[in-house]
């Protein structure tokens, strides 16, 4: 029962870390006058991500690397599934061109990339290095948009706060830590006694847990009308997760993966991107979110037939 407790410890500390984050990037970000969308592809999107980059860590440094990696692509089916299927659930969701031109290729190259690396068995260190290779491409390609964004847009006249911004992301990133201790501690504890592999424990329960964050930011930025930054959130999020998080993992300490459940993982999502993809108008329309909502139940139901 312990492990339980634990375990839900780790999903508050996550959600009240990952608030402030959010809070303190995002207001730094209009600060230096960058528009929705690119503020939701980098800084929610990486700020959402830190529970998945702080069980990483943990779980790579603990020499239980498959924790991380089974995170990782359950958080990214989640993100595309239930975070984005939730959010059409409320309305049709319009997509910017950046999105389509940059982030959904991204997002898309990701998982089949991963499948490549993988086949061997392994994600080595090498492996890690290429996936960091691709992130830091995506990543210059999108902060030179920022700059021209930022070209573009005059400064903003309202009074911010930089310093109160600056302790909120740093308040925030402690948590976030915590968390993601206590996340793979009471996971693996649940894994052991259950007799459930570590990947499925990773990408089903820590998985859920760690996309909290993504859920919130996105719903709020649905309500009040910011498609934009909620789209970005979930893309950049993929992206951040399957190239950066799985790279810095490896690198740490190489994981050795198991076919079968790696490629349902992939496969379904990079089925869900693609059934996500927008229509030649730029949308995607609320009737995707059932399918989104059943792919994610046929692929929970196939992993755990797995064990």
């Amino acid at each position: 029962m312990n492990d339980y407790l634990v375990l839900v410890a780790g999903f508050a500390c996550a959600a009240i870390g990952a608030e402030l984050f959010v809070r303190g990037a995002v207001g730094l970000a209009f600060l230096l006058r960058i528009g929705p969308g690119i503020v939701g592809a980098t800084v929610a999107a990486f700020a959402t991500s830190s529970p998945e980059l702080s069980v990483a860590v943990s779980a790579a440094l603990a020499g239980v690397p498959q924790i991380a990696f089974g995170d990782v692509l359950g958080a990214n089916i989640v993100n595309a599934s239930l975070v984005l299927g939730a959010a059409l659930l409320i309305s049709p969701m319009r997509c910017p061109r950046g999105s389509i031109r940059r982030d959904f290729p991204a997002a898309l190259l990701t998982p089949l990339l991963t499948g490549v690396l993988a086949a061997d068995g392994e994600v080595s260190r090498s492996d890690g290095v290429v996936l960091l290779a691709v992130f830091l491409v995506w990543l210059f390609l999108t902060v030179q948009e920022a700059r021209r964004q930022r070209a573009e847009t005059p400064p903003s006249s309202g009074e911010q706060h930089g310093w109160r911004l600056i302790a909120a992301l740093a308040a925030g990133l402690l948590i976030l830590f915590a968390a993601g201790e206590l996340i793979v501690s009471s996971a693996k504890g649940i894994a052991r006694a259950f007799g459930i592999g570590e990947f499925v424990i990773g990408a089903i329960v820590v998985a859920v847990g760690t996309t909290i964050p993504e859920l919130a930011t996105t719903i709020a930025s649905k309500l009040r009308g910011y498609d934009e930054v909620g789209l970005g959130t979930v893309l950049g999020s993929n992206i951040f997760n399957g190239c950066f998080i799985v790279a810095v993992a490896a690198i740490i300490c190489p994981i050795a993966v198991d076919r079968n459940e790696m490629y349902v993982a992939l496969g379904f999502g990079l089925a869900i991107l693609l059934r996500a993809y927008p229509d030649r108008g730029g949308v995607i329309g609320r009737g995707r979110a059932v399918w989104l909502l059943l792919l994610y139940a046929a692929y929970l139901t196939i992993l755990l037939r797995l064990q």
